[in-house]
């Protein structure tokens, strides 16, 4: 299965749990019209309470595309737009700390902690869709950044997120998924 996400926002290097959630809420719209289409349609219940993709943090639920359940893993290809010029992806010393910042805000959060105490979902919100149930299941990543011209901000970026879900090991489900 294949399917491209997008970000348009901030993308900040400090890792607070409140612009994890800010950005990861921005990919719940994209995640959860992807739950309504084939042939993840086919496993929604697994999305929904006492289904197997879905877990309960901090009294609230959160769900994972790609989850232990069904042995799936992510290769991610990044294109990411940013104000600082191409091929200085090691030599800005920000950039390690933003990309770790996307990868928690693909995942749901893993402890307590990472869910802001005063957030409160939106409806639509239940539960917060997200790629990754821990971002240990990202098995490949390949990077590629542009200059943004006209970006509006130094921490603001644009990326397109093309994922392709695999399987680790064949289950019903990730052969239904064509992982």
């Amino acid at each position: 299965m294949r399917f491209t996400l997008t970000y348009d926002g901030l993308l900040t290097p400090d890792g607070s749990a409140k612009h994890k959630m800010d950005v990861r809420r921005r990919f719940h719209g994209q995640l959860a019209e992807l739950w309504t289409h084939e042939p993840l349609k086919q496993l929604a219940r697994a999305a929904e309470p006492d289904g197997t993709n879905y877990e309960t943090i901090a009294g609230h639920g959160f769900t994972a595309v790609v989850h232990d359940a069904y042995k799936l893993r992510a290769d991610l290809d990044i294109l990411l737009l940013r104000e600082a010029a191409p091929g200085s992806v090691l030599s800005r010393a920000d950039i390690d700390n933003q990309l770790k910042t996307l990868f928690d805000a693909l995942t749901w959060p893993q402890q307590t902690q990472q869910v802001p105490s005063d957030w409160t979902p939106e409806d639509g919100e239940k539960p917060l869709h997200c790629l990754l149930q821990d971002d240990r299941h990202i098995t490949r990543l390949r990077l590629e950044t542009e200059r943004w011209l006209g970006a509006p901000a130094p921490q603001h970026v644009r990326l397109f997120l093309r994922v392709r879900v695999t399987n680790a090991s064949p289950t019903h489900a990730s052969v239904l998924l064509g992982a």
